[in-house]
């Protein structure tokens, strides 16, 4: 028979109690759950390893966007994120300062990269090379204890301070096996088409390589299907969109697309460096700058959706506000808001904005505590909204649908290989608000602990 221990577990009722412990014994074997559960005034309603460490998963973007909203002005159009275009002699140096919504889409109706190009035909109709220029940041494109074989996908997509359409690009397979793409990757086709059943594809692309190898099944005849894959180089990726699109508005480009990146130095460490803020150059005057939309709008589809590279780019924001804008300054002040929120150093470490690296850890703890003193501030209830909201929208839309909490939880999901999390405010059945994190790490063949830790709150939302 399989025991989860409980080392300090307070409820309202013994049967409640017992209801709780039942729901965690739930859990798949050999799962390691963390719970802390308090009310309005900070009394423990559950704790169960509530100092213990754990791989926090995407739950590490509560600790990103709340440092985001305690830092950044999320409210104003996002003028200093914007992309910019201007000429070097024959050369287009195409910027990016950290914007994460820059798009090339066809239906484009904010944020565009061809109003960018318009800017350029305006001024010239012949330039050399088309520069993708990221220095904003210093380049670090993959954080710290990600899984390398995420990298050829959507969620582990290289970050970059020029980013455009999400740093992605698709393939199509059709009826008849064919791969096709935009022409920005060698594709390498080999699936094979069967007379029935489901399309069953996979692809796959070594780091640093622009050769993707496309597998699998597909019926004959089916529908085409689509497939998102990461980009390594997003500046090059963008430098190269552009000269697509200055070609398509008649600008005769002579040369190639060329990237500009920032080497990381000692001093984008602020532990080498010292806590002085970073002297910046005057930045050249562009010809046009792109004013995307507020930043709070971004953090929300952050949140409700768990967009990794957004995240990502809002930590390497946070990190520019005095310092390089490299992961170690995103972290300091990270540090800095949980100092100030009252959480203990020993409760987290961060290596990512997004979760998706395995080097992260929190406690249940520390996650309330931020929780806790974010409620408190000014910014608290604009953050709130951001989070997925149980049986209505985002990444909890499916779960607590028809249940007590149905509209009533709110709260940032995470899933990584091995660890499920959950952490945010519910409305428990008094109508009080209860503020929680719920972590679960080490299942076996990596099954999911999220049918457990649902059980659990719910059984609490009801005691109380």
């Amino acid at each position: 028979m399989r025991h989860i221990l409980l080392p300090l577990l307070l409820l309202a009722t013994p049967a409640a109690a017992e209801t709780v412990e039942q729901a965690l014994a739930s859990a798949p074997p050999g799962t390691r759950i963390g719970l802390l559960v308090v009310d309005a005034d900070g009394r423990e309603l559950a704790a169960v390893r509530a100092d213990e460490r754990f791989v926090p998963a995407s739950n590490t973007k509560l600790f990103t966007t709340a440092a985001a909203f305690a830092t950044l002005d999320t409210a104003a159009p996002d003028v200093a994120g914007g992309a910019t275009v201007r000429l070097e002699g024959r050369d287009v140096v195409l910027a990016g300062h950290g914007d994460a919504r820059l798009s090339s889409a066809a239906d484009c109706t904010a944020d565009c990269l061809a109003e960018l190009a318009r800017a350029v035909v305006a001024r010239t109709r012949t330039v050399r090379d088309v520069i993708g220029d990221d220095t904003a940041f210093p380049d670090e494109r993959w954080p710290a204890g990600m899984s390398w074989n995420n990298i050829p996908g959507r969620y582990g997509t290289a970050i970059s301070a020029l980013t455009l359409d999400d740093n992605v690009t698709t393939l199509t397979v059709d009826g008849a096996g064919k791969v096709s793409g935009d022409g920005y990757y060698r594709i390498d086709g080999r699936v094979d088409v069967t007379t029935g059943g489901e399309p069953s594809l996979g692809y796959a692309r070594l780091p640093g390589s622009d050769r993707m190898t496309v597998t699998g099944t597909i019926p004959a005849g089916h529908a085409p299907v689509t497939l998102t894959v990461g980009v390594d180089d997003p500046a090059h990726r963008a430098a190269w969109r552009f000269v697509r699109l200055l070609r398509a508005a008649g600008v005769r480009v002579t040369g190639t697309a060329r990237v500009r990146h920032r080497a990381v130095t000692p001093a984008d460490d602020p532990a080498t460096r010292g806590q002085a803020p970073v002297a910046r150059a005057p930045e050249p005057v562009p010809l046009a700058r792109l004013t995307p939309g507020p930043l709070a709008e971004d953090v929300r589809l952050t949140n409700k959706v768990s967009q990794n590279l957004h995240a990502d780019l809002l930590l390497r924001r946070v990190g520019r506000v005095t310092g390089s804008g490299s992961v170690a300054d995103g972290q300091a002040v990270v540090a800095a808001l949980l100092d100030k929120a009252g959480v203990a150093r020993a409760g987290y470490d961060f290596s990512d904005g997004s979760g998706m690296s395995s080097y992260n850890r929190i406690s249940p703890r520390s996650a309330v505590a931020l929780l806790r003193w974010a409620a408190t501030q000014p910014w608290g209830a604009a953050w709130r909204e951001t989070l997925p909201v149980g049986g209505v929208d985002g990444t909890l839309a499916r779960r607590f649908a028809g249940t007590p909490l149905d509209g009533k939880l709110f709260a940032k999901t995470g899933t990584l290989n091995a660890a499920n999390a959950l952490s945010g405010y519910l409305i428990a059945a008094s109508g009080r608000t209860l503020t929680f994190s719920a972590l679960a790490n080490d299942m076996a063949d990596d099954a999911s602990a999220t049918a457990a830790i649902d059980r659990a709150l719910l059984a609490i939302a009801t005691a109380n």
